[in-house]
């Protein structure tokens, strides 16, 4: 039986906002990264798993490949370029085009620093025409040599099952690390954190997200209901306005979104209470990057 069965670690790399997140989600059924439309959602390193009679695979989602601005900035870089030296198989995801800019030539060069097999995923394509992909995946051979190349849809779930074979067939051989209802390695309180820090990222205008965390207070599991306190925080007393709104209506806004998602995750009604605090220049602290559940010892 052992010898039948595979497990083993795959890491999902690429540009912010090729929707790694919405892939991994997809993969394991269930929503475990936040996602948004704006790059650079995925801060940590999130480890999911997927379990099925043929194996188990546990997805290490990074935090996109970008140049860093602020010390946040390099230790999502870090925590992503340091993944690949961990796992058993890459995929790393692209958009579909015949354009290979700078961002993906730094990843190629990351890439080929490693052994590690590749598959390439060309995600999105539900929004090109199916003719346009041998162009895509003619235009990537030629840069480097892939295991596999596999088109998805990580929003439409198009192809997803074939992505989960191919990467099958890079695993060892061996038990499972992690037992079959185990879906993630990251505590409720972060996911909560995450799935409150997904709302603002939607609610709010795009200069603000990127100087938002969110630092969960408490978490009382009564016999009915979950109180959770939380706090938001941003980087400028501007912004506090912002995410404050008039009378109060954007944090609502906020905390009404998120409490569904929670309630959805934690299958029981809850009560969320937010307030609003200004942290200035948080991303460059390690104080508080530590104290917001970014490792500073990443960092370097």
């Amino acid at each position: 039986m052992e010898q039948q069965y595979k497990s083993g670690f795959a890491a999902l790399v690429g540009r912010p906002n090729v929707g790694k997140s919405t892939l991994m989600n997809r993969l394991i059924g269930q929503k475990i990264a936040i996602t948004s439309s704006k790059p650079q959602t995925t801060r940590n390193r999130i480890q999911t798993v997927y379990t099925s009679e043929a194996g188990q695979i546990v997805f290490l989602d990074t935090p996109g490949i970008h140049r860093a601005k602020n010390k946040l900035g390099s230790y999502m870089v870090n925590v992503a370029e340091r993944t690949l030296e961990d796992v058993d198989v890459v995929l790393w995801l692209v958009e579909p085009s015949t354009f290979i800019g700078a961002g993906e030539r730094h990843i190629i060069q990351a890439l080929k620093r490693h052994s590690t097999p590749v598959i390439l995923v060309i995600n999105k394509t539900d929004t090109v025409k199916k003719e346009e992909v041998l162009l895509f995946i003619d235009t990537y051979r030629k840069e480097m040599e892939f295991a596999e190349i596999v088109p998805v849809s990580a929003l439409k779930g198009d192809n997803t099952e074939e992505l989960i074979s191919c990467i099958m067939k890079y695993l060892p051989y061996g038990p499972a690390f992690y037992d079959e209802d185990t879906v993630t390695d990251q505590p409720e309180r972060q996911i909560v954190a995450e799935l409150i820090r997904e709302k603002a990222l939607r609610c709010l205008e795009d200069e603000i997200p990127h100087g938002i965390a969110v630092s969960i207070e408490s978490m009382k599991y009564k016999k009915r209901i979950v109180e959770i306190e939380a706090t938001v925080i941003c980087e400028k007393d501007s912004h506090k306005g912002i995410v404050i709104g008039k009378g109060g209506s954007m944090l609502k806004k906020i905390g009404s979104r998120a409490r569904e998602d929670i309630e959805n995750m934690l299958e029981k009604k809850v009560n969320l209470q937010l307030w609003v605090k200004v942290k200035k220049d948080w991303r460059d602290s390690d104080f508080l990057l530590k104290n917001f559940g970014y490792r500073p010892d990443e960092m370097g």
